[in-house]
């Protein structure tokens, strides 16, 4: 049975994926069976110092960003309401819409992050931002305005994962310049070994596929 809960998604994650490969994806730092990170050398963070240490399940195409698109998260629902009123956002959506928990919790969606890393990407749109310090040190993240730029290394994933979601929910949009720049990582940053077997160790739970990852895993014979 899919999973809709995004608690039981993470320690579905935690347990059957990522036991053997506990690596946060923007910075690629190790991390311990509690959660415990060990930071690379020459990271450094501003702010959220108390998150640096730990790792917290990051979506790739932000909560919120889907979020906008279902109208409990906007405008709130009868059934959205506590002993301080009718409340709006993610609580009400997660209360009362399945398919919006079913999206919270898609573990294809889902990354291991350092926790400050998490919080200042918040629900930036990706980008190119060329002349931007990295925001962390040696982690090549950088950050401006409304925008985050990831390393080399993990955009091929994100690209893929960005534009899985937006076929898996048609009601998820990307603009123009977002699909472009997806398109264009997805080919200049083709599968590893650990995309491919992430993808089909969460095929075998979730009970869906990621097309365009397994497509291209085994075009180059790492589906395995």
């Amino acid at each position: 049975m899919r999973e809709d809960s995004f608690q039981g998604a993470k320690r579905a994650l935690e347990r059957l994926v990522y036991h053997d490969h506990r690596i946060t994806l923007y910075c690629q730092a190790p991390y311990s069976k509690d959660g415990t990170v060990n930071l690379p050398d020459g990271f450094t963070a501003s702010k959220h110092l108390a998150r640096a240490r730990r790792i917290e399940w990051e979506h790739v195409v932000p909560a919120e960003n889907f979020g906008r698109t279902f109208p409990e998260w906007r405008e709130g629902a009868p059934d959205c309401q506590d002993k301080r009123g009718p409340f709006k956002g993610r609580k009400c959506a997660e209360r009362v819409n399945k398919e919006y928990r079913l999206m919270q919790a898609d573990m294809y969606n889902l990354y291991p992050a350092i926790g400050a890393v998490n919080a200042l990407r918040s629900n930036d749109n990706y980008a190119m931002l060329p002349g931007t310090p990295n925001a962390f040190g040696s982690c090549a993240v950088k950050i401006a305005g409304n925008k985050f730029e990831p390393p080399e290394h993990a955009r091929g994933t994100i690209a893929r994962t960005t534009k899985y979601m937006a076929w898996a929910y048609p009601r998820f949009k990307l603009s123009r310049q977002q699909e472009q720049l997806m398109d264009a990582w997805d080919t200049m940053y083709p599968v590893d070994q650990w995309e491919c077997t992430r993808a089909r160790r969460i095929e075998a739970i979730q009970g869906n596929e990621s097309p365009g990852v397994k497509k291209q895993c085994l075009k180059a014979g790492l589906w395995q």
